[in-house]
């Protein structure tokens, strides 16, 4: 069965944070997803530190009481090979691309997921010069986001043809998937759907539409068209409708400006904000709505997974009809789509300046685009006074919704399209040959290679023009007196060596070293350096001239200038 070693760390997985966001949440979701529904014999983490891996750990055993799993550290990415897959919680392959190339580029696919494609698209234009193979993949969520990243590195590609001559531009696979649910966790019975009401004031015949995430009118959803909307149809019902605002603010500016913005534009409208971060609104306020409603006009956004939690509760919705929301709710069906509209291609050259050049932060980039961006403010309206006047119609929609959501967007659906990639892209790693292979390190007396990644050389090489000379296999170098392994422990307690943590040899070919050093007549150093395993043999080379700067080794003859 395919499997893919999950790399894992709080910023992409973990909710309990006070600056939550979407891809936090389908983080987390999706390990719960990967690990109740996969199927796998072993859940794999390649993370950073023990302490992260047992954070993992702890998830896979909640989830899938007793199944094995293990960890593959970030430092021993060549291990990678033995799942044949990483999987990645975001769409910088990049950096892993060029890692992977110093163990070999067909050894294992590398899997990402796009999420906002706004806030750096630069780093899909990276795609395109760095080593990334015929079987490695970005997930886009959905077709609109795909279609974002195309409008980069397609005129990237262009670019670089036009400037380099490049013909060959390969790029990541771009299949779409859309983000997944646990649609049993939006189940509801009747009696918490009353209390939840009780507990926000809701009477029988009240109608309860609601709002859920960051609470944002720079990079989430501009709420005037909301305000506006569902005050003529309270002018027009008469009916008590309550907007509920389960989510978070970035700061008292932003709150402030939504609760004046909902005192101006919908005065006869009962709002009520909730803090959406806390689990246990996040989970239940579902149960006291009617309707759920989402105007996002911002572009940070490309799938948005409250529309499809939404409909796993049974709520009908009212969104935009906007990037991946249009490929969700099924306008009529399900819901309804409010149209939007933007100027044209041409009209934003000057805005998308102002944020590469640093005039302007990324929420301002987003923001003004925001601001530019028109919903539908009629239309909005008579979609939310159909469904408030007519129960019966929230009733039936909502039920479609529901079913259309556990056959669509459950994790039972979507972790077998995750596994049914990860094993196209090993039948292409078999049968595709790489581009850009890496010729690999020389031995310790052999000649210098670059290194996999010529934009972040070994510094070694960068910089072989500073010293008198370089160290090579054919120098002879001597024992001190005074040396041994309780005087390099000493000199590595001293503060002013403390950098050398982790990048000497281990204990036991120091030791040889310094052993094979014996006064009176020296060894070379190719020599000594066969002596231990060759993945070992260039640090020990390095090693060999720390053990000179402390003066526990010499050179058999000097340096001449």
């Amino acid at each position: 069965m395919p499997n893919a070693a999950i790399y894992f760390h709080p910023e992409g997985y973990v909710t309990a944070r006070k600056d939550l966001k979407g891809r936090h949440v389908a983080g987390e979701s999706f390990l719960g997803g990967f690990f109740r529904h996969s199927g796998v014999a072993e859940f794999v983490c390649h993370a950073d530190s023990p302490a992260l891996a047992a954070m993992f750990m702890e998830m896979a055993e909640r989830f899938a009481p007793g199944r094995p799993a293990k960890l593959i550290p970030t430092a021993q990415i060549e291990r990678l090979g033995e799942v044949g897959c990483l999987f990645l919680p975001g769409p910088g392959i990049e950096t892993f691309a060029w890692q992977r190339r110093r163990v070999g580029q067909k050894a294992y696919s590398l899997c990402g997921i796009t999420h906002t494609t706004s806030e750096s698209p630069q780093l899909f234009g990276s795609w395109v010069t760095a080593p990334v193979q015929p079987w490695d993949a970005v997930i886009c969520t959905s077709w609109a986001a795909r279609s974002s990243v195309e409008a980069i590195v397609r005129p990237y590609a262009e670019y670089l043809r036009d400037r380099l001559g490049a013909t060959i531009l390969p790029l990541p696979h771009l299949p779409v998937i859309p983000l997944g649910i646990d649609t049993d966790a939006f189940r509801f019975d009747e009696a918490t759907r009353q209390a939840e009401r009780l507990r926000l004031g809701i009477a029988g015949n009240d109608v309860a539409v609601l709002f859920l995430g960051r609470l944002s009118f720079h990079a989430k959803a501009h709420p005037t068209a909301m305000y506006l909307a569902l005050q003529r149809v309270a002018e027009r019902t008469g009916r008590r409708i309550h907007l509920i605002q389960a989510g978070w603010f970035g700061n008292e500016a932003i709150a402030e400006a939504f609760q004046q913005g909902a005192r101006r534009y919908c005065p006869d409208v009962n709002v009520v904000f909730l803090d959406g971060r806390l689990p246990e609104v996040r989970s239940r306020v579902w149960a006291a709505a009617d309707l759920f409603t989402s105007l996002v006009d911002n572009v940070q956004e490309t799938f948005g997974i409250t529309p499809v939690e939404a409909m796993a509760a049974g709520l009908p919705g009212v969104i935009t009809d906007w990037n991946g929301y249009r490929e969700t709710v099924r306008h009529g069906i399900d819901g309804f789509r409010v149209p939007t509209l933007l100027p044209p291609p041409g009209a934003g050259v000057d805005l998308a300046e102002r944020y590469a050049s640093g005039l302007d932060t990324y929420d301002y980039y987003v923001g003004r685009v925001s601001q530019v961006t028109a919903v539908d403010i009629d239309a909005a309206a008579t979609a939310y006074e159909r469904l408030v006047s007519d129960a019966g119609l929230r009733r039936r929609m909502g039920e479609a919704a529901r079913a259309y959501a556990i056959a669509t967007f459950d994790w039972r659906v979507i972790i077998p399209r995750y596994l049914e990639l990860w094993q196209q892209l090993a039948e292409i790693r078999g049968q595709v040959d790489e581009s850009a292979p890496w010729a690999g390190a020389a031995g310790s007396g052999g000649a210098f290679q670059a290194g996999p990644n010529p934009l972040r050389p070994d510094p070694l090489a960068m910089f072989a023009s500073y010293p008198t000379a370089m160290l090579s296999g054919g120098m002879r170098l001597v024992r001190a007196g005074h040396a041994s392994m309780e005087a390099l422990a000493a000199l590595h307690a001293d503060p002013l060596n403390s950098p050398v943590q982790g990048v000497l040899s281990p204990p036991e070919d120091l030791a040889l070293a310094m052993d094979a050093f014996a006064p009176p007549l020296g060894l070379t150093v190719a020599a000594v350096v066969a002596q231990v395993p060759e993945d070992r043999q260039l640090r020990l080379v390095r090693s060999l001239v720390h053990l000179l700067k402390v003066g526990l080794l010499r050179m058999a003859e000097p340096l001449s200038l």
